[in-house]
């Protein structure tokens, strides 16, 4: 979801990718939640740090809970941001109802989305 809304928002300024600890495959609900703003991440592929050239990044911005205490170490001039959010699967794990599910994927949507708008004017880009 973060890759999404980053590249909907600024994907005109900045190139935004986005890899986890392990992959995960692309999350129907997150799907549901990103169509529902008009952003299509049917095209989207779960990826790992090794899928990615990672010495041409100006920045990394971890946003799972522990990422920050789970990301590699960076040997170039990266500026590392930590924002946790907490994780929509682990938030719904139990859940069977759908919509109780969409709930909890809505709202770190929202709260991810907030986040990007913010980052504009925190970042020099």
């Amino acid at each position: 979801m973060a890759e999404g809304l980053c590249n909907y928002y600024w994907g005109n300024l900045i190139d935004c990718y986005s890899a986890g600890i392990e992959k995960h495959g692309l999350n129907p609900f997150a799907l549901i939640v990103m169509k529902e703003l008009d952003i299509d991440i049917s095209h989207h592929k779960s990826k790992t740090l090794d899928d990615l050239n990672m010495s041409n990044f100006d920045y990394v911005i971890t946003v799972c809970g522990d990422a920050d205490k789970k990301c590699p170490t960076f040997f170039n001039s990266s500026i590392i941001i930590h924002k946790g959010f907490d994780d929509p699967p682990k938030l719904a794990k139990n859940l069977k109802n759908n919509e109780e599910i969409l709930f909890h994927y809505r709202k770190i949507r929202d709260e991810i989305k907030n986040y990007i708008l913010t980052l504009r004017d925190n970042l020099n880009f």
